[in-house]
C-alpha cells in the first residue's frame, strides 16, 4: 500500500492528479494573491482566503507579503532598471528560464518588501507557522503526495507542484507576457496578452489588458477572449466567498457636447486606453500617401496621451487643453480626426 499509494492509479490518471493539484495553485496564485491581495480587486471570505493561504504555504513556499511587494514594485517601476523581472531589460531567456531566482533575490530587499507589502494578512498563523515555516509546508505536501499515489508517482506529482508556479507565472507570465503577443492597449510598457484563451495560467494570459486596467478582477476585455480566473471568481461570488470590488470600465456614450468640459475629460481619462485604441484605428483609415495627414495625427496623438501625464496640471487647465485638442482636431481638414474629435466628446 505504501509504494503504490492509496490511488493505485495508471500513468494518465497521475499526469491528470499533477494537473489538477497545480491547477488549483494557479487559482491560489490568480484570486489570492495576484487579483484579491496585491491589487484588491476583490475580497474573499475568510474560509476561501484561509484556504488558499495554506494551499500556497503547502505547495510553492512563498509567503503571501513577499509576493505582493514583488508584484506591486514590478507594475511601479515597470520596464525600468528597478523592475524586478523585466524582460525589457534582463533579456527573455533569462526571465523565462530563470524567473523564480530574480524573485528570490528580490523577495530578499526589506526595503522592497517594507514599502510595497502593506496590507497583507498579520494573524497569528501568517507570524508562527505560514511565515516562520516555509519548508514544513512543502514537506508536508511531499509526504501526502507519496502517501496518496506512491513513491514515485507522488515524488514526480510533487516536483510538477513546485516548478509549476516558478516556470509559468515567473518565468511565462513575466516573461513572455512582456516581449511577444497581442496588445489590446497602449499601455506605457511592453505587456501583451500572450493568448486570448486564459486557461492553463488561469487568465493571466491576459497580461496587457492587466496592466491597462490593474484593478479589475476581470482580465478578460474583449468578447473572443476567455479568463478562466473570471469563471471561478464569479461562481465563489454565487457561493457567497467571494466579493468583486473593481472591473475594468465599459465605455458609454452620450449625444456629443457642444465643448469638451470637466464630465467629458474625467470619462476621456477612465477610458483613456479605449480612446487610444480607437484613435489608432482611425490613423489607419489615413492612406500612406497622406503624409501630412499622419503626421498631424501622429502629433496631436502625443499631445491628446499628455492629458493623463500631466499630474501637475489643475482642472480646468485640463478641461481647457482637451476643449483646444477638439478645436484643432475639427479644424485640421482630417475627417477621421474631426469624427474622432466628435466621439470623444461624447464619452460619458
Amino acid at each position: 500500500m505504501l509504494f503504490s499509494g492509496v490511488f493505485d492509479l495508471p500513468w494518465w490518471g497521475c499526469v491528470v492528479a499533477a494537473l489538477v493539484l497545480t491547477h488549483v495553485t494557479i487559482v491560489a496564485v490568480t484570486l489570492f494573491l495576484h487579483r484579491g491581495q496585491a491589487h484588491r480587486a476583490l475580497e474573499l471570505h475568510p474560509a476561501a482566503s484561509h484556504f488558499f493561504r495554506l494551499w500556497l504555504w503547502l505547495t510553492t513556499g512563498m509567503r503571501t507579503r513577499e509576493w505582493v511587494a514583488v508584484h506591486r514594485k514590478h507594475h511601479a517601476k515597470c520596464e525600468t532598471a528597478e523592475d524586478p523581472h523585466s524582460p525589457q531589460v534582463r533579456g527573455l531567456n533569462r526571465v523565462l528560464w530563470g524567473g523564480v531566482l530574480l524573485y528570490v533575490k528580490e523577495s530578499a530587499n526589506r526595503a522592497t518588501i517594507e514599502r510595497y507589502g502593506d496590507g497583507t494578512p498579520d494573524d497569528w498563523l501568517e507570524r508562527n507557522v505560514y511565515s516562520r515555516f516555509v519548508l514544513l509546508g512543502l514537506a508536508l505536501m511531499g509526504v501526502t503526495d507519496v502517501i496518496l499515489f506512491g513513491i514515485v508517482p507522488g515524488v514526480l506529482i510533487f516536483i510538477a507542484q513546485i516548478a509549476w508556479i516558478p516556470f509559468w507565472a515567473a518565468g511565462v507570465i513575466n516573461g513572455v507576457g512582456h516581449y511577444r503577443g497581442y496588445r489590446n492597449w497602449s499601455t506605457p510598457d511592453a505587456s501583451a496578452n500572450i493568448v486570448p484563451w486564459g486557461i492553463l495560467i488561469g487568465g493571466e494570459e491576459l497580461h496587457n489588458n492587466h496592466h491597462a486596467y490593474t484593478t479589475s478582477a476581470k482580465l478578460s476585455n474583449r468578447w473572443f477572449e476567455f479568463d478562466i480566473g473570471w469563471m471561478y471568481l464569479r461562481i465563489l461570488e454565487a457561493l457567497g466567498l467571494a466579493k468583486v470590488k473593481r472591473i475594468a470600465p465599459t465605455p458609454r456614450f452620450l449625444a456629443p457636447r457642444p465643448v469638451a468640459d470637466l464630465q467629458a475629460l474625467q470619462a476621456v481619462l477612465i477610458h483613456r486606453y479605449d480612446v487610444l485604441a480607437v484613435y489608432d484605428r482611425a490613423m489607419k483609415r489615413i492612406g500612406i500617401e497622406e503624409r501630412s495627414a499622419l503626421q498631424t495625427m501622429a502629433a496631436m496623438r502625443r499631445e491628446l496621451a499628455a492629458l493623463w501625464e500631466r499630474s501637475t496640471a489643475s482642472r480646468a487647465q485640463l478641461v481647457g487643453r482637451l476643449q483646444d485638442w477638439c478645436r484643432s482636431a475639427e479644424a485640421s481638414g482630417i475627417r477621421p480626426l474631426a469624427e474622432f474629435s466628435q466621439r470623444l466628446r461624447s464619452y460619458a
